[in-house]
């Protein structure tokens, strides 16, 4: 009779063998011989080496921005051929690109026209860049390099509800002398910085501030206006050089040059001004420095979300 040994040696591979279960799909797991190769090479399990396939991944993502910011900057909304024109690629492509927008949230399309849209998501990304969007912020990397370029003072102002008011001062290592700081609020009529918010401001609130110092004016003030329309004149004026120049006539012996800066709407927020003594100072508005505060000011408001409207039948 054979003894317990013997019986648990012919029962145990019966206990212990492994079956598959019906239905349960069996894992094909690569050799590991053949793992390590495919790791060394950079290649997947079908031979496709993993850079090409992490550039191809990018390409496609920075593609679909392409699409998106090209919706964008079309008002919103556009039809599948304005947008592939816009961005020159193909109908076809842009169409692929838009379903997967599409499926994210970030694009929707009118069922009526068939034209494609923002969608929530995208707004929601919008609202949120919005509420960080602060104009002092923005323009003080424009005011720091304006400074160190021309070794001139600079400021950002926004309207308050006294008129034009310095939130932001850099002077350079030899300061010129004014009685201007944080704080101060600058003439609307005869300051660069006041003479761009009326240009671009409708305000009525601002117009009154430009009548009443013009009440007020001096003849030699009166002079450098137009006599016919001097504030329409000037705000006209100040719109076509996009910005203004003033030689002492806010500070005697200051000149100044300012520019606009404006937010993701197009409103205008704020304006960036340099200034210095009118000797050494080129007040020019297509001199260099003018040149560099208009480049600054429209550098600030891109960061704020702007941009230029598209010329007619773009």
């Amino acid at each position: 009779m054979p003894g317990d040994s013997d019986l648990r040696h012919k029962i145990s591979p019966m206990t212990t063998s492994k079956r598959p279960t019906a239905g349960r799909p069996r894992s094909a797991a690569a050799p590991s011989g053949v793992t390590d190769d495919l790791a060394a090479s950079g290649t997947d399990a079908i031979g496709v080496p993993r850079e090409r396939g992490r550039r191809q991944r990018v390409q496609s993502a920075e593609t679909g921005m392409v699409v998106l910011k090209g919706l964008a900057r079309l008002g919103g909304r556009a039809s599948l051929t304005t947008l592939a024109l816009h961005v020159q690629q193909s109908p076809a492509k842009v169409h692929r690109y838009l379903m997967s927008l599409v499926e994210e949230g970030l694009v929707a399309q009118d069922a009526d026209s068939q034209h494609y849209h923002l969608g929530l998501e995208a707004m929601l990304i919008g609202v949120a860049a919005m509420r960080q969007a602060d104009p002092v912020r923005a323009a003080e990397p424009a005011l720091v390099r304006l400074r160190e370029a021309f070794d001139v003072t600079c400021f950002i102002a926004v309207m308050g509800n006294k008129g034009p008011t310095i939130v932001r001062f850099e002077e350079p290592g030899l300061p010129v002398t004014i009685n201007v700081r944080i704080g101060s609020v600058m003439s609307v009529l005869w300051s660069a910085a006041g003479r761009v918010f009326l240009g671009w401001l409708d305000d009525p609130q601002v117009l009154a501030m430009a009548e009443g110092e013009l009440a007020n004016a001096t003849p030699e003030q009166r002079a450098q206006l137009d006599a016919a329309d001097p504030i329409g004149t000037l705000r006209a004026s100040v719109r076509a050089a996009q910005g203004a120049s003033v030689r002492d006539t806010n500070l005697t012996g200051i000149s100044a040059l300012a520019a606009p800066v404006f937010n993701y709407d197009g409103r205008l927020v704020g304006v960036i001004t340099a200034l210095g003594a009118t000797g050494g100072f080129d007040a020019r508005t297509d001199g260099p420095i003018g040149e560099a505060v208009r480049r600054e000011a429209l550098a600030a408001s891109h960061s704020l979300g702007y941009r230029p409207p598209l010329p007619a039948g773009a």
